[in-house]
């Protein structure tokens, strides 16, 4: 989007704010908005009318407001319009990101045990011989796309074993997830989308009689446990959380390796100072969770009650979606806010999230990219991006930041 076109645009609609072209210049914008028009109208085809909020005190106020709804059941009457979703969407939009209290506590409550600070401490030796064995296929060819040989399959692979689902199936999980998070209103996109995603509920329904069949340690034993002996959870409730726990499980993961990476790879003095200082690992993680915030925008909240923000009257059933990217580069919370610096004190952001849906993973998220980055720059001290950094590109994606591929020689 160039100067001129930002400039003449009234309202954004979807395929905007998930094209590349918004991708490349969406600081830029964002730092515009936050300046001049920190509510932005937005055009969401069959979701209706929103708003995009760009500041980080908004942004924290609107995370915690109670006026907003993350289930439309809880402000459309049964009179209503509601939003059209697609066929095979219906059994897999009753998880704890899509519900407010009390559903989202009884949901959360279900698997909050298995992401204790214990629990994942318990998974270091696991991430590391995972992260180790992945350098051992690719170390020899002095190569690697970062995205495919590393940052992807490291986190899948640990969240596979925790739910106990099949690694060979890992493959499949990545078009699913994609399928999942794409906003795309386009005809051919929805067809497709919904056929993969029937594919999903079909690979779940399997997946859950094999479970009821044979019971096991592991997550998703535990929550058909859990839905049998105290129904707490409905088929779609747990087709649902399964799905969650799949896409959130690694999806965030993938960004921040690869954008963490790729943020080194484009300041070489922050690079140097973390290999020099690898005690700056955990603050160096924050930092690329503020610099390159892997989930872009957050997943939508309807408005339940109409409120005024900025002079503006939020009307009931409003979408309202908030950039954690730009709240995170918010000038006025962060200092030198387009810097790059992994010593970065009180670093404030909120790339998981704030209130009631702070991202349950953000715990084994942190530990993997400290054990993946840890690992990388231990094995591989001279690793370099191959490639400008011009060249690389950022996916088309509505809710995430997250580039095609990272090659990287070493």
């Amino acid at each position: 989007m160039s100067s001129k076109e930002k400039n003449s645009v009234t309202i954004l609609t979807e395929s905007q704010l998930s094209s590349r072209a918004f991708k490349d210049e969406a600081y830029e914008f964002y730092k515009e908005l936050r300046k001049s028009q920190p509510l932005y109208p937005l055009s969401l085809g069959a979701l209706g009318k929103g708003w995009l909020i760009s500041r980080y005190d908004d942004a924290i106020h609107l995370l915690k407001n109670e006026k907003l709804k993350k289930n439309y059941e809880n402000v459309f009457t049964a009179k209503e319009k509601r939003p059209a979703l697609l066929k095979s969407e219906e059994s897999l939009t009753k998880h704890m990101l899509n519900s407010d209290p009390p559903d989202h506590n009884r949901l959360r409550t279900l698997v909050q045990k298995a992401f204790t600070h214990r629990m994942i401490l318990q998974l270091e030796d696991k991430i590391q011989h995972i992260a180790d064995s992945l350098l051992d296929k690719v170390q020899p060819n002095k190569f690697m796309n970062l995205v495919d040989d590393y940052a992807f399959p490291l986190p899948i692979i640990v969240i596979s074993e925790m739910l106990g689902i099949p690694l060979e199936d890992r493959q499949k999980f990545r078009v699913w997830s994609q399928a999942i998070i794409d906003f795309s209103d386009a005809p051919e996109r929805l067809q497709e989308n919904d056929h993969l995603l029937g594919e999903f509920v079909e690979y779940l329904e399997s997946l859950v009689r094999k479970k009821r069949r044979e019971p096991a340690g592991d997550l998703i034993s535990a929550l058909i446990q859990a839905e049998s002996e105290g129904t707490q959870l409905s088929t779609e409730e747990l087709y649902s959380m399964i799905m969650l726990l799949i896409v959130a499980g690694h999806e965030t993961t993938v960004n921040l390796i690869t954008n963490m990476t790729y943020a080194l790879m484009c300041h070489g003095d922050q690079f140097e100072k973390l290999r020099q200082q690898p005690d700056l690992m955990n603050s160096a993680i924050e930092e690329a969770l503020r610099f390159h915030s892997p989930v872009e925008l957050t997943t939508i909240r309807w408005t339940a009650e109409p409120f005024i923000l900025h002079g503006q009257e939020i009307k009931r059933k409003d979408v309202i979606i908030i950039s954690l990217a730009s709240a995170n580069r918010d000038e006025k919370i962060f200092p030198n806010a387009d810097i790059f610096d992994i010593e970065r004190k009180n670093n404030r952001h909120i790339a998981f999230g704030h209130g009631n849906h702070f991202c349950l993973g953000a715990q084994l998220a942190r530990l993997e990219a400290k054990i993946a980055i840890s690992t990388l720059l231990r094995r591989c001290p001279n690793i370099q991006l191959k490639g400008e950094k011009e060249q690389m590109k950022w996916k088309g994606n509505f809710l995430m930041r997250a580039l095609e591929e990272l090659p990287l020689s070493f």
